[in-house]
Parts: C-alpha cells; sequence; structure tokens
C-alpha cells in the first residue's frame, strides 16, 4: 500500500487529487495535513458549502489532520507516525493578488512552511519516494513574444522572472526545494500548473466569478477587452498529472508544466460561459490589471516523460464545472 500525505489536501486542488488516488482500484492510503484556512471573506465564498461537500465526499477514506506546515513539531510528529512514500506540498496562500496585499502572509504560507516541510523531511527516519513542490506558471512573468506579437508558449527551460511576489514567492520556494534537494540527497518533484478551474473551486478566480455572475445574471466584465490569454486547465487533469509525476520514475528530480497547453483569453472564456448560460450580458473596462502577459505552457515535457494527457478542453471542462455548481444549487 503506497501512503500519501498532502499538505493542502483539504483545498480545492487537493481534494481533487485525494478523489482520483481513491477512484483508482489500488490500495492506498491518503493523509491530509491542512490548516483548514480560507482567504476570501465568506459572506463573497461559497467555501462553507464546499468544504461540507469535500469532507463528505472524502468521508473516512482519508486520515484528516488539522495543522500548519509552519507548525515543525506536529509535522515532523505525523510524518513520522506515518511514514508516507510520497508528500504533495500543496499548502500555500493560493491567490497571486492577495501575496501583493499581504505579503508577510504569503511568506510565510508559502516560503516558511516550504522551509519547514523540507528542514523536517531532511531528518526522517523513514524512506520516502518524493516530494512533489507545487509551483505556479506565474514563475515565468511576461511570456516571450514573436516579432508579430504571438506569444510563445513557455517550456521549463524558458528563463523565469517573475513579475508579482506570488510568482517570486513560488521561484523562491522551487529553489528551496531544489537546494535542501541537492545538500541532502531528497527525492523531489516540481509542478507549474495554470490558471486552474473546476467544481468546489471557491477563491474568487476569474472562472468563478464568471460562471457565478451568469447564473446570477450579472454581466461579466471583460478588462480591455478580454484579449488577455491564460492556458485554462481543468483540475481533473491537474489531479491526474500530480499522481503521474509522483509515482512515474521520469518524475524524479524533474520540473513540469503541467496545464492543458492551449492560450484561451478572458473573452473566449466569457464566451463559453454564455453559451451555458443562456442570456449572459458582458461589457468592457479600460482598466490597469498588475498581471504578467501569458499564453500557452509547452506541456511536451510532461507528455513525452509522464505520459500525461490532459483530456478536457475549455468547452468540456466548463460544462461539468457548470453542471455541478447548478447541481449544488449554492447560486
Amino acid at each position: 500500500m503506497k501512503t500519501y500525505f498532502i499538505t493542502g489536501g483539504e483545498g480545492f486542488i487537493g481534494f481533487h487529487i485525494c478523489q482520483h488516488l481513491l477512484d483508482r482500484d489500488e490500495d492506498v492510503e491518503i493523509v491530509t495535513y491542512d490548516a483548514q484556512k480560507h482567504y476570501v471573506p465568506l459572506d463573497d465564498s461559497f467555501w462553507p458549502t464546499y468544504q461540507q461537500y469535500r469532507m463528505k465526499t472524502l468521508g473516512d477514506r482519508v486520515t484528516r489532520i488539522r495543522g500548519d506546515t509552519t507548525d515543525r513539531g506536529l509535522l515532523k510528529e505525523k510524518l513520522a507516525e506515518h511514514e508516507p512514500d510520497v508528500i504533495l506540498h500543496l499548502a500555500a496562500l493560493p491567490i497571486a493578488n492577495v501575496s501583493n496585499k499581504y505579503p508577510a502572509e504569503a511568506r510565510t504560507n508559502i516560503l516558511d512552511g516550504t522551509i519547514t516541510l523540507m528542514d523536517v523531511l531532511r531528518e526522517t527516519d523513514f524512506e520516502f519516494d518524493r516530494v512533489v513542490y507545487t509551483s505556479s506558471s506565474m514563475v515565468y512573468g511576461d511570456f516571450e513574444t514573436e516579432d508579430d506579437g504571438t506569444i510563445i508558449p513557455a517550456s521549463e527551460t524558458t528563463d523565469c522572472a517573475p513579475v508579482g511576489l506570488y510568482g517570486g514567492m513560488k521561484l523562491s520556494g522551487e529553489h528551496i526545494t531544489r537546494s535542501y534537494a541537492r545538500r541532502f540527497d531528497l527525492p523531489y518533484t516540481i509542478i507549474r500548473p495554470s490558471a486552474v478551474y473546476g467544481p468546489t473551486d471557491c477563491n474568487r478566480r476569474v472562472t468563478e466569478i464568471f460562471l457565478t455572475n451568469a447564473l446570477e445574471g450579472k454581466r461579466l466584465r471583460l478588462d480591455n477587452g478580454g484579449y488577455h490569454k491564460l492556458d485554462f486547465t481543468y483540475v481533473k487533469d491537474l489531479a491526474e498529472g500530480f499522481v503521474l509525476a509522483a509515482e512515474h520514475d521520469n518524475g524524479l528530480d524533474e520540473t513540469f508544466n503541467m496545464t492543458r497547453g492551449e492560450g484561451r483569453s478572458i473573452r473566449e472564456l466569457a464566451n463559453v460561459v454564455a453559451d451555458l448560460v443562456p442570456g449572459t450580458e458582458m461589457y468592457e473596462e479600460e482598466k490597469t490589471v498588475y498581471r504578467p502577459n501569458r499564453g500557452a505552457l509547452d506541456v511536451s515535457k510532461a507528455r513525452e516523460l509522464l505520459g500525461y494527457e490532459p483530456s478536457f478542453s475549455l468547452e468540456e471542462g466548463f460544462e461539468e464545472y457548470h453542471d455541478f455548481v447548478v447541481s449544488q444549487d449554492v447560486v
């Protein structure tokens, strides 16, 4: 039996990884280590409802531990108790704009937690297959462009030049992970997701905001025409990618983009939502937006080394996401 220890395991992505692991017809022990914090005001979030859904869905099939990754004593105690084969490190402040607004809290959640985890792992008395650090596409900053303005897909060898605190801290977490790995011979894998969306997301990303507003009959705002592009990734594809990276021999000591691999504009996203919610209206607003110019990520490395094949286009993923939200009757 393989044991997974997932920091942030009760969060949006962590929950779907748990589901993916449990849906496989294999013996697995899952331990979630989660501070049970939320970073959006509860009066503007479906977090209580979705958290209840997550816990009800997982039930007693996982072992739940309430703990912060900066609590060295508790973290060390629980790792020693369960002796996991794989540690998935997802615990972090999950929202880029919040990191820019509250840098001290972001540092604690992203950097201090990662340092504590890696320092505890170097002192473990048990062997583990690897620790998987969750980074972000924000580490790249502004994507490179061709002379005609075409955005060049970012690969794992693209220079990283983050333009925000979130991307900078995530990149620092990568350096911390690799430095500990080299110095203390620790097995690791790093994953860079992008624009993740899907059932139970409640962190007020643009995908959730658009779908919720449409269902409530509100107009969708397109900043500067909505031409900014993102690599929207359905959470089920990402969950499968995490497990592939955690278990495949080719994933050891490697860094992977783990996305859909397509650059789609905010305007395209709005049109997808409007097709699912007839009558949805949009409006444009000129606005200064402090976000990097991004697009598709190159996922060929994950395809070739891991056999990663994302299944959901934006249209397919959003249809399933829409049906889930409607079925939960939270809007």
